[in-house]
């Protein structure tokens, strides 16, 4: 485990997993000169939280891909179904992602659409004020997430084929209200997150990953997991672990099974090991296809629900009916 406040200490990167979020996760300050322009223009680079409601799904992002920036929201009513989605984008250097996101502010902000997220030391607040489209509601909201009270980091530095990866995720009880057009949702802390997704990667030119994440109460504090599979060096690190109270226990060798070729199908989730060994069932998907000359992107993400066993070190959790999400990106950019 690396013990370490920045990702790049003197000229040479850390790979591996970190203990804490580092307070420069700037994966470029390996490189000078040309060097350095070239690897900041093909580090992909995203913020954004899935939140874990009792009553909804719902997810947001800020994505500085380099070429473009942009942002989306969503969020799906599970009492009545109704699917709601926002998304707007700016060009290219609008906005800046920070090398230190625990200490920072991170504004998208276009016509009729604005997100930001405010990270202090206590609290990090996310506002989001969209306006009505023809197709989706007005949205407002103000989240408070407890820092003080969040789970331990999952925080992972690895080498990719043809690239790199940096990751830092994080479960933060969250408080405060969502109102969706005349709906509003509020949110307890004590059963309901925002789980933190934050990426600085360098991706190769073709590239793909299948991921899923879920959190759930237990006893006043919470459990949960993070599992990917991806394109991986067999000596570098995964980006999944089983969270428990106490820490983000490292887990590998994923796979994800769908029961069908059925869109809305069950996937079976498990681990080499079992420790994680779950059926995820699709309530719903959102999804991208975008084909240029020399891009695309093939991309859904579905929303559900989460049963089976999680099994700590010191302690096993049954379950069902979390709520979650599981997605797959096919991508060339």
């Amino acid at each position: 485990m690396i013990i370490a406040d920045s990702v790049v200490e003197n000229g040479k990167r850390h790979w591996g997993r970190f203990l804490r979020t580092p307070a420069n996760a700037n994966p470029v300050d390996e490189y000078t000169g040309v060097r350095r322009a070239f690897e900041r223009f093909r580090t992909k680079e995203w913020a954004g939280f899935t939140l874990t409601h009792r009553e909804f799904f719902s997810s947001m992002i800020i994505q500085d891909a380099k070429y473009l920036v942009s942002s989306d929201w969503y969020l799906f009513d599970a009492a009545s179904g109704q699917l709601f989605q926002h998304a707007a984008s700016k060009p290219a250097g609008s906005v800046s992602l920070p090398t230190n996101i625990m200490a920072s502010r991170i504004v998208f902000e276009a016509k009729g659409y604005r997100i930001s997220y405010t990270f202090g030391p206590k609290t990090a607040v996310v506002e989001i004020a969209i306006a009505a489209s023809d197709n989706a509601p007005k949205v407002e909201g103000r989240l408070e997430l407890d820092v003080e009270h969040a789970a331990p980091p999952l925080v992972v530095s690895a080498k990719l084929p043809k690239g790199s990866m940096y990751t830092n995720k994080i479960i933060f009880p969250a408080s405060g209200t969502l109102r969706v057009g005349e709906r509003e949702y509020v949110f307890d802390p004590s059963v309901d997150f925002a789980i933190l997704d934050e990426h600085k990667s360098h991706l190769p030119y073709r590239t793909s990953w299948t991921w899923g994440t879920f959190a759930l109460p237990v006893a006043g504090e919470y459990a949960g997991a993070n599992f990917a599979v991806r394109p991986q060096l067999p000596d570098q690190q995964e980006e999944s672990c089983i969270w428990t109270p106490q820490a983000a226990e490292p887990l590998a060798d994923i796979s994800f099974s769908p029961s069908s070729s059925d869109p809305m199908a069950e996937w079976k989730i498990k681990s080499a090991d079992g420790r994680l060994d779950v059926v995820f069932t699709p309530l719903g998907r959102k999804g991208v296809n975008q084909q240029l000359v020399l891009a695309e992107v093939r991309y859904f993400q579905m929303f559900g629900t989460y049963r089976g066993r999680l099994r700590g070190e010191s302690e096993t959790w049954e379950f069902d009916g979390v709520h979650g999400v599981c997605e797959e990106m096919k991508m060339r950019s």
